[in-house]
């Protein structure tokens, strides 16, 4: 599905209806280029949630953790990680593997430890369709595998 947006809030609205829809052991993998709107998505994701706690980009700590929306948020941001090895180390298969709903920035960095089912979104922009214009494609697991192949 390839959704048009042309505002922050019109990114921002996307993610919070696709967070409202979240359901327990949901992964969300989250790619783009730098500033091309993640975290304004991610925003938006969380307040679907009931996340009412300020969200950024948590890129020094790998994971940020929002407990206290209808479900546990998990918020990962793998672009400064350095091997897999350091997602051993904050022990990420009881993230993925939980109750809560992971979205997880630069997913394409850690491909290899990624469960198969997800959902993925790519997050681009086109500055011939203006500054503020995003083109956000959501594929299903079967989508994201024939997107690998």
């Amino acid at each position: 599905m390839i959704i048009e947006t042309f505002s922050e809030q019109e990114t921002r609205a996307l993610g919070e209806r696709l967070g409202a829809g979240a359901e327990p052991g949901s992964i969300y993998t989250l790619t783009g280029d730098l500033g091309v709107g993640k975290t304004v998505f991610t925003q938006g994701f969380a307040k679907g949630l009931g996340v009412d706690e300020p969200v950024n980009s948590p890129t020094f700590t790998i994971v940020q953790e929002y407990p206290e929306g209808r479900l546990p948020f998990y918020h990962f941001d793998v672009y400064r990680i350095g091997s897999v090895d350091e997602m051993e180390e904050i022990g990420y298969e009881d993230y993925f593997y939980g109750n809560g709903v992971c979205l997880i920035e630069w997913a394409n960095l850690i491909e290899e430890i990624l469960p198969e089912e997800r959902s993925g979104i790519m997050i681009e922009k086109d500055l011939r369709r203006g500054f503020d214009y995003r083109k956000i494609t959501i594929m299903s697991t079967a989508e994201l595998e024939q997107e690998i192949k």
